[in-house]
């Protein structure tokens, strides 16, 4: 397995200062009242999926790993603490020496989750548990609401092929990691050269209207364009008249013309007319592109047209309408010391409405019904019921503070096409419901 495949760890700088002033406080009087030290369960979950989902996606793991491991507090952060009086002499020493020294579990990345799902499981000390926390939601919130929307963009594409092309819609480093995301939710190739570096992630890419509107006509660019990239390049032809850009392109690239993009228009109407006409004109190979402004509902209406691949960018990165998951870090069991062997109490958050939430160390597993179909999520603090040993979903990611679970990214995406595989038929509807499986406590 070779650097590429895991992805490129360049320059990967300090993590520590990606978090909320609020956890180092925290650090500070937990170290004075002598509870700092207290072995402590945190996990991540979300009470709800975002309106209308049938299911979430986990992502972002390998992007938190890595954060994990580059969580450290260097010289320079130190004194902008200490200028800034953030937190205290003691805390800073304390600070100085933090390295993760504890425990994480959590669902593979690729892998679907439901209200409840302990989807990551973080057990040490409280303070280095509880540093961890914005970085760790930041990530997942992030990744994982990306991911939904490619899986359900991959499930409304039918097979057909999805670029992931948002990197102007979001920030530079967000693009990044949504091109990831995206990937492993179903897209197949991205725009973004940042994230075909880091993550091997495969790239695309040919022209845009701007290239069309420098040359003296439309025949010129089109020429220039197959000259230097050959025939099978993608040539953009809406920019005037359609009709006549395809005509053109035929003319200039011949009958194996790799492929034409539309941007713009009646995409379904529009479709047809070109396939017509390339297909009149001999260029039965050639394929079609459609971009502008699509999501799923749009990738789904244009089922019927002869599309070979969908171009997709703000929606996508923008989580289509669901920008976050809105996934919780919340200690769920402690014990009175530091001793690992000291028995752990559950605790909990007892608030008013819908933000309470269940202590204990928790296991998850997947009940399947008789056909192999999920039909539950399981999820419980006690024994694993026989019938669910083998169904467990819970992994081990850092032991002892070492990362055990390092993945090619492909893992994570083939991974996320099997367990979207193992869901009820409804799970693939794109209208507005409830998630697809009930969550079952036990």
């Amino acid at each position: 397995m070779n650097s590429a495949d895991l992805g490129r760890r360049v320059g990967v700088p300090s993590t520590a200062l990606f978090t909320d002033q609020y956890e180092l406080t925290m650090v500070q009087a937990a170290l004075k009242a002598g509870t700092a030290d207290r072995h402590s369960v945190f996990e991540a979950f979300t009470r709800r999926l975002p309106e209308g989902r049938r299911y979430g996606v986990v992502a972002g793991t390998g992007r938190l790993l890595d954060a994990v491991e580059n969580f450290h507090f260097d010289d320079e952060m130190l004194t902008f603490l200490r200028e800034r009086n953030v937190v205290d002499g003691p805390t800073l020493a304390w600070l100085a020496d933090f390295r993760f020294s504890g425990d994480i579990w959590g669902y593979p990345e690729g892998e679907v989750y439901f209200p409840g799902s302990p989807i990551l499981r973080v057990e040490g000390s409280f303070a280095e548990c509880v540093l961890l926390e914005t970085v760790i939601l930041s990530i997942l919130n992030h990744d994982s609401a990306i991911a939904a929307a490619a899986s359900r963009m991959s499930v409304a594409a039918g097979g057909r092929g999805l670029i992931e092309m948002g990197a102007r819609r979001t920030h530079e480093l967000s693009a990044v990691a949504s091109a990831r995301a995206a990937y492993i939710g179903g897209f197949d190739t991205t725009s973004d050269l940042a994230a075909g570096f880091r993550y091997n992630i495969p790239t695309v890419g040919t022209s845009a209207h701007a290239f069309t509107l420098l040359h003296d006509s439309e025949r010129d660019a089109f020429r220039a364009q197959v000259d230097s990239l050959g025939r099978g390049t993608t040539l953009l032809v809406d920019t005037y008249d359609v009709a006549e850009a395809v005509r053109t392109a035929v003319e200039v690239a011949g009958t194996g013309l790799g492929a034409v993009r539309i941007d713009s228009g009646d995409l379904l109407l529009v479709a047809h007319r070109v396939r017509q006409q390339l297909d009149e004109l001999g260029a039965t190979g050639t394929k079609i592109v459609v971009t502008s402004d699509l999501d799923e509902y749009a990738i789904a209406s244009l089922a019927a047209a002869p599309v070979n691949a969908y171009g997709v960018g703000t929606q996508l990165v923008t989580g289509s309408g669901q920008p976050t998951c809105s996934m919780v870090y919340k200690l769920v069991a402690r014990a009175v010391s530091a001793d690992p062997a000291e028995p752990l109490q559950p605790v909990a958050k007892k608030s008013l409405g819908a933000k309470s939430s269940m202590g204990g160390r928790k296991w998850a597993a997947r009940r399947l019904d008789e056909y192999g179909v999920a039909e539950a999520e399981v999820i419980g603090t006690g024994p694993v019921p026989d019938g669910l040993a083998d169904r467990q979903l819970l992994a081990e990611l850092v032991r002892g503070g070492e990362l055990v679970a390092r993945e090619p990214l492909d893992a994570a995406r083939q991974r996320h096409i099997a367990a979207r595989q193992g869901l009820p038929m409804s799970a693939m509807q794109l209208s507005n419901g409830e998630p697809v499986l009930p969550t079952e406590y036990v």
